[in-house]
């Protein structure tokens, strides 16, 4: 068995893993990138950037069939699902080129093959052994199901369903989280008919209830349909088409199910409990620095239990490599992570919700205000409805920013500065936001929460 030393070994080339790669290179490190398939992981390949590659697509698909409302003379011819895929997958390409070109650069060693976590906490992938003075474990996730509930046929996954071929004529998604929501808006601009199955009384339930709500009004008004409340039964198929079953007894037929219950962490046999790391229902268990409990052994992404996003591992990854090189880096607190929910309209998100912070403060202690996007002048030139909901501690900082409405992604970082920054309303108030940009919906509700309302009464 040959033997290969690095100062750090990187099990896992995602976006917490390939993250760390590059800034510990950056920091003058030999570093061991070990990966079984390409480097980018699920977000570049089978997740984020091909799945917002579709709703691209979809967006434009909508976009033409409401040409007319701008006076604009178009006419959808349909979806070449062919042409979509070749879309998609040159986005990919170039971003997978990129990437392997900074890695490159950097002088990063990468492994093709699986790894594995030995008790001497090395990694062996073959015959060959990596040996590091630190190691990171960033092996990602994986498509959960249900018990009972087996993936194949007609029953898929999300990479599976961005692998298929056709755009299906009636689907059922069950799950109506994020996966499940942006799936149902693509397959639904694309011509399908969808009806999303969540157990639980809402959808996108991790949200604050105003946007779950709005979200629900939206989808209704452009016919998507939904049964929440109700808990999965069984899914029998056959040649043709699937049908779900609830515990209520309502049945739905389509011709695919998609199952988007969640991700799981990929640790499964790869030695990690054997080398003595702590796992818990398979998530690696550290502490706020991203330390396992063995010297030198580090877990980033969305093995570590939390949000499972791309950017909280990468952000991760870094902080990591920037520890290993002795610099002081803060943990930076989940509440402080911003969320995007890319279906149409978007959903975004940072801090907690108003439920959540009257429980924490208590209801006389928190204040909140929310600002209808049709007061804004750029969302009426564009076209969407939505919400914007800032949540405040009564006399103190924001504790949470919420929106909904299309293009809203691109402004939830301001929320997350106000939010990570403990910023109180009137601090931003007297902010500029250019005119007429959909940034000023949020200027109106921090004026509003400074007491200064200027286009609300």
């Amino acid at each position: 068995m040959a033997v290969h030393e690095f100062d750090l070994v990187i099990l896992g080339g995602g976006s917490g893993g390939y993250a760390a790669a590059l800034r510990a290179a950056e920091l003058g490190k030999k570093v061991a990138l070990i990966e079984k398939d390409k480097v980018g992981g699920t977000c570049l390949h089978r997740g984020c950037i091909p799945t917002k590659a579709l709703l691209h697509a979809a967006e434009v698909a909508d976009h033409v069939r409401t040409a007319a409302s701008v006076g604009v003379t178009a006419t959808l011819g349909g979806v070449d699902a062919a042409g979509v895929t070749a879309y998609r997958e040159g986005i990919v390409a170039k971003k997978f080129k990129g990437l392997e070109g900074l890695i490159k650069a950097r002088g990063i060693t990468v492994i093709a093959g699986e790894g594995r976590l030995e008790k001497d906490r090395s990694v062996s992938v073959g015959d060959d052994r990596y040996v590091g003075a630190d190691v990171v474990l960033a092996t990602g996730s994986y498509s959960r199901s249900l018990p009972g509930l087996e993936i194949g046929g007609r029953i898929l996954t999300s990479e599976q369903a961005l692998a298929l071929e056709e755009i299906p004529a009636k689907v059922i998604v069950l799950g109506g989280g994020v996966i499940g929501v942006e799936f149902a808006s693509v397959w639904h601009s694309f011509g399908a008919e969808v009806t999303i199955v969540e157990a639980l009384p809402h959808l996108v339930p991790n949200e604050d209830i105003v946007l779950s709500k709005g979200l629900e009004r939206a989808f209704r008004r452009k016919g998507i349909s939904y049964n929440l409340g109700v808990r999965f039964q069984k899914a029998e198929q056959d040649e043709n088409q699937v049908t779900v079953t609830l515990e209520d007894g309502k049945t739905f037929t389509a011709d695919y199910l998609l199952v988007a219950v969640g991700r799981g962490p990929a640790t499964a046999g790869l030695g990690f409990e054997e080398a003595g790391a702590t796992l818990d229902r398979g998530f690696v268990i550290v502490d706020e620095q991203l330390r396992t409990g063995v010297p030198g052994l580090w877990a980033v992404g969305d093995i570590v239990p939390g949000l499972q996003l791309a950017h909280r591992g990468f952000l991760q990854g870094i902080a990591v490599a920037e520890r290993i090189a002795g610099m002081e880096v803060p943990a930076l607190p989940e509440s402080q992570i911003p969320r995007v929910t890319y279906c149409s309209p978007e959903v975004a998100s940072v801090g907690i919700t108003e439920e959540a912070a009257i429980t924490a403060h208590g209801a006389d202690a928190v204040v909140s205000y929310e600002y209808n996007l049709a007061g804004n002048g750029k969302s009426e030139i564009i076209g969407t409805g939505g919400t914007v909901k800032v949540v405040r501690q009564k006399d103190g900082p924001v504790l949470g920013v919420h929106l909904l409405g299309d293009r809203v992604g691109e402004l939830i970082t301001e929320g997350q500065l106000a939010v990570a920054w403990e910023a109180h309303p009137e601090d931003i108030a007297p902010l500029i936001h250019a005119h007429p940009t959909q940034s000023e919906a949020l200027g109106e509700a921090f004026l509003a929460l400074a007491g200064k309302p200027l286009h609300a009464l």
